[in-house]
């Protein structure tokens, strides 16, 4: 009401800042309204999070699938039936981390976990956990540990 009467009302030098102010302020009240969500359901964003955590370690387990893919966010979502941006908001409040850097830090856990318990080359493991090229497996675990999947290897025996 208040945008529409400085609208509607004598133009003046003032009245570009006086509107662009009442947006500001509308953003803001919606913005609150959107992170309160997060606060007051944090049970249910906690079971959402233990949801998650079972999709990927159901999907990074299942070792023998023929045609194996990524996880992906919209794999995750379409399991969780939420949408994407509500699911990267409760765990950037659980977790600090979007759901794609969730995701990779679920893949560099279960590919340390094979690089230190198996003798299977990097290309094997890449290949087990979806990537299509072992270069990007090995480019994606540098970037998340500062040490290549070999390097990783040779310094954990």
């Amino acid at each position: 009401q208040n945008i529409a009467q400085e609208y509607h009302s004598t133009i003046d030098k003032f009245s570009q800042q006086i509107i662009i102010s009442q947006i500001e302020t509308l953003l803001n009240y919606a913005d609150r309204f959107y992170q309160r969500q997060f606060i007051t359901r944090q049970k249910a964003n906690s079971q959402i999070l233990d949801r998650v955590e079972e999709i990927l370690n159901a999907h990074l387990n299942n070792i023998s699938l023929p045609d194996r893919q990524l996880p992906s966010v919209q794999f995750v979502v379409e399991s969780l039936n939420l949408s994407p941006n509500y699911l990267n908001g409760v765990l950037k409040t659980l977790t600090g981390q979007s759901t794609q850097q969730h995701i990779h830090e679920r893949l560099i856990e279960k590919a340390k976990e094979r690089l230190s318990t198996t003798s299977l080359s990097v290309g094997e493991i890449a290949y087990e956990l979806g990537f299509e090229y072992p270069q990007s497996f090995s480019k994606l675990f540098k970037q998340k540990t500062n040490q290549s999947p070999i390097a990783f290897r040779k310094a954990f025996n």
